[in-house]
């Protein structure tokens, strides 16, 4: 982890369906669901201790 929003490591990553009917708030609402998820794996993730360091890298056992 460093001081600056996503500077660190990439340990997990998602995606969403969108589609040209949402309205600007919807993408947020969207987007904000999937950064939820995935920031619930990844701590998760950590906390079983399944994300390690090895150097200038991340390694994650999923």
């Amino acid at each position: 982890m460093t001081a600056d929003l996503d500077e660190g490591p990439i340990i997990e990553q998602d995606v969403t369906r969108v589609d040209h009917r949402m309205t600007a708030d919807d993408l947020v609402l969207a987007g904000e669901e999937v950064e939820s998820r995935v920031l619930a794996r990844a701590v998760k993730w950590h906390c079983d201790s399944r994300v390690l360091l090895n150097v200038d890298r991340t390694v994650v056992f999923s």
